[in-house]
C-alpha cells in the first residue's frame, strides 16, 4: 500500500484517520508540533495509542517550518498527502491572529511546495465550513460563493483553498479540500462546544450559550468524517480541459481539484442539542444566554450532494448516537 503522510497527526481527526488507516495496514507518517493551544496530554495520549502500530512513525515538528517539511519530504516521498495541521478555532483566531498566519498559511504553503517538489498521487487537504461565513442560503453548497468570511480563521481556510487550486493549475497536483462540518465524538477537542457543555454539566458549572441558544450546527460524527475521506484517497480529481463556470461544478475546476462538504445535513439548534446531552448524562445544565459573539455565525447546514454522488457515501450518525459515544469515551477517559 502507499505511503501516507498525514500532519496534524496527534489532532483530533489527524488522531481518529491514522488510527483507521494504521488498522488497515497502510505506512502512515505523522507530523505534529504538538502546541500547546488545547492540554497537551489529550494529543499524547493519542499518540501513545498510535505508537501501537509498527507502520506508524511520528516526526514532531511544524509545518510552518519549510526547510523541515522539505527534508521530510525528501526522506518518505509520500504518495498521498493528507494536511490536517492548522491552528483551529473561530473565537481565538480574533484574540491572536499571528497564529493562523503562521500555520494556516505560511505552513500550507510549505505543504504545497513540497508536493511540487516531491510529486504526489494525491494531496487532500483540511477546509473548513467556516469559509461560507455570510452566507444565508442553506444548506451550504460547494457550488455557493464563499467570499464574506466573518473571522480570521475562516479567511485562512478559503485562502487554502485558492492556493491549492493555483498549484494544482501550475504543477498538476491532484487535490482535493475538504469542507467539515462541526465535528465531534471520542477523543475530541476540549475547545469545542459539546466538550465544553459536558465538562460543564458533570462538574456543576454553568454554560454559556450564544445567540440565546438559536445557534444552530451541522454536528458530524468523527466516524463519518473518518469514512468518508478514507473513500476519496484514491479518487484523484481530473482536470477537465473544458470545464467552464457557466456549465460546470464551481467545486471541480479545469485543473485536478475538487472540493467536497462533509457534514451530516442536519442543523442542530444548541437549545435541543444540551438537552440531548442532558438526557445521556442525567444531569440538568445552568444555561446563560449571552447575544452573538463577533465571528460567529449563526447557522451551519451542509449539502452533501456531490460527495454522495462522487463515493457514495454521507455522513448519517444520529446525533443522539454521537453524542452518548462522546459522554461514554469522556467518563472513561476523565475516570468519572
Amino acid at each position: 500500500m502507499e505511503l501516507i503522510l498525514a500532519t496534524g497527526a496527534c489532532g483530533f481527526i489527524g488522531f481518529h484517520l491514522n488510527k483507521k488507516l494504521l488498522e488497515k495496514g497502510y505506512t502512515c507518517v505523522g507530523i505534529d508540533n504538538l502546541n500547546s493551544y488545547y492540554n497537551v496530554n489529550l494529543k499524547l495520549g493519542r499518540l501513545d495509542q498510535l505508537r501501537y502500530f509498527d507502520n506508524f512513525t511520528f516526526i514532531k515538528g511544524d509545518i510552518a517550518d519549510k526547510e523541515f517539511i522539505l527534508k521530510i519530504f525528501d526522506e518518505y516521498r509520500p504518495q498521498i498527502v493528507i494536511n490536517l495541521a492548522a491552528q483551529a478555532g473561530v473565537r481565538y483566531s480574533i484574540e491572536n491572529p499571528d497564529v493562523y498566519i503562521q500555520s494556516n498559511i505560511i505552513g500550507f504553503y510549505n505543504i504545497l511546495e513540497a508536493c511540487r517538489k516531491f510529486p504526489v498521487e494525491h494531496l487532500i487537504f483540511a477546509s473548513s465550513s467556516s469559509v461560507y461565513g455570510g452566507n444565508t442560503i442553506t444548506p451550504f453548497s460547494t457550488e455557493h460563493n464563499v467570499d464574506h468570511p466573518v473571522s480570521l480563521y475562516a479567511a485562512t481556510k478559503k485562502s487554502n483553498e485558492l492556493m491549492a487550486h493555483t498549484y494544482s493549475h501550475l504543477y498538476g497536483i491532484p487535490t482535493t479540500g475538504l469542507r467539515f462540518f462541526t465535528v465531534y465524538g471520542p477523543w475530541g477537542r476540549p475547545d469545542m462546544a459539546y466538550y465544553l457543555f459536558t465538562d460543564a454539566i458533570f462538574n456543576n458549572k454553568p454554560i454559556t450559550l450564544f445567540n440565546h441558544g438559536k445557534l444552530e450546527r451541522d454536528f458530524t460524527y468523527i466516524d463519518d468524517i473518518i469514512e468518508a475521506i478514507i473513500k476519496l484517497l484514491h479518487l484523484p480529481p481530473k482536470a477537465n480541459p473544458k470545464w467552464s463556470e457557466a456549465s460546470d461544478e464551481l467545486s471541480g475546476s479545469f485543473a485536478p481539484y475538487k472540493i467536497y462538504n462533509i457534514g451530516n445535513s442536519q442543523a442542530v439548534q444548541l437549545e435541543r442539542f444540551i438537552s440531548i446531552l442532558e438526557k445521556i448524562i442525567g444531569k440538568k445544565a445552568n444555561r446563560i444566554y449571552v447575544d452573538m459573539q463577533p465571528g460567529d455565525v449563526p447557522k451551519t447546514y451542509a449539502d452533501v450532494t456531490d460527495l454522495e454522488k462522487a463515493i457514495g457515501f454521507k455522513p448519517i450518525t444520529p446525533i443522539e448516537t454521537g453524542l452518548r459515544q462522546f459522554v461514554d469515551w469522556y467518563i472513561k477517559y476523565h475516570r468519572r
